[in-house]
């Protein structure tokens, strides 16, 4: 037990604040040294941040023209495009367009150049367009495939508002739809027949299938028909329907009114009279015509027949 004592071995307390001081300054070399670091961090001596700065200012000279260039042709771009509409506005002013085909015209217009320039700009910035595109063009196809019929409906609301088969305000027959035209739109027209109902019929049946515009023209020819009975003086039966339509002043005088034996039915003998109006007089004449024959015919004693049965007896 003494002996391990005695062989531990006794620092000197001179020696161990040598031993202090070594380490201090050690650490005071240390730090000068990564001030030295520092101060090339700062001063951009530094090899990592000199690369970086390189590779900053090279990005910047590259970068700023394009978009400078970029900025440019959207602000031109933009501009040409507000010049193109108020010329196709003027355009359709000219041709006398339907106002609801004029503002789907110039804000269709307005949305596809815009598009157009701003993949100009993308692709002058340097952003890839093309998938871009792809993924649009595959958008549209999957909503064009979605809304068929509606894109046929607008397709031919367009040809009906371009091509003017018929205008608000004419009555047209389409298959089982009669009535007055009230509004044309794109997805669908508003019909109004007599009865007060409203018919809205897609425009796509209207623009692919026939029709007839009966008040396109500025005269129509109404078709009237009068029965007199078998033994009836037909050239004086004649006179009293000519001169009712003489005395009618919406039946124009030209072209000449015709009146002629028709059909020798089976207990009537039928006159046609082929009358021409103007249009917009063509429904006063229908509704009254006929009244005014009947009275012509019963005031001259004129038998206008109706159906008989015979039964003889033996």
């Amino acid at each position: 037990m003494l002996q391990a004592i005695e062989s531990t071995p006794v620092v000197p307390k001179e020696l161990a604040t040598a031993d202090s001081i070594r380490a201090t300054l050690h650490d005071s070399l240390t730090n000068i040294r990564n001030l030295s670091d520092v101060k090339e961090v700062i001063t951009g001596q530094n090899p990592i941040v000199k690369d970086a700065m390189t590779s900053i200012i090279d990005l910047t000279a590259k970068f700023v023209p394009k978009l400078i260039t970029a900025i440019l042709v959207l602000w031109i771009g933009f501009k040409l495009i507000k010049m193109l509409k108020k010329a196709l506005t003027k355009l359709m002013e000219k041709q006398k367009l339907e106002m609801s085909l004029k503002s789907f015209l110039t804000s269709f217009l307005d949305v596809v150049l815009k598009i157009l320039v701003i993949i100009m700009v993308m692709d002058i910035v340097g952003i890839k367009v093309t998938s871009f595109i792809a993924i649009v063009g595959a958008a549209g196809l999957a909503i064009g495939m979605a809304l068929q019929g509606t894109l046929q409906n607008f397709a031919g609301g367009v040809i009906i508002l371009l091509l003017k088969p018929f205008r608000v305000g004419d009555y047209i027959e389409c298959k089982t739809y009669k009535g007055f035209v009230r509004d044309i739109r794109i997805f669908h027209t508003i019909m109004q027949p007599f009865n007060g109902r409203t018919i809205i019929v897609p425009n796509s049946e209207l623009a692919t299938t026939s029709l007839i515009n009966h008040t396109r023209e500025p005269q129509i020819r109404l078709d009237v028909e009068a029965s007199v009975a078998y033994g009836t003086d037909l050239a004086f039966a004649k006179q009293v329907l000519e001169q009712v339509v003489n005395d009618d002043p919406m039946i124009l005088k030209d072209p000449i009114p015709k009146i002629a034996v028709k059909e020798l039915n089976n207990s009537s003998v039928d006159f046609a009279l082929w009358l021409w109006v103007k249009t917009d007089d063509y429904w006063t004449v229908w509704m009254r015509i006929r009244e005014n024959i009947y009275n012509a015919l019963y005031a001259n004693h004129i038998e206008i027949p109706f159906p008989q049965v015979r039964v003889h007896t033996s």
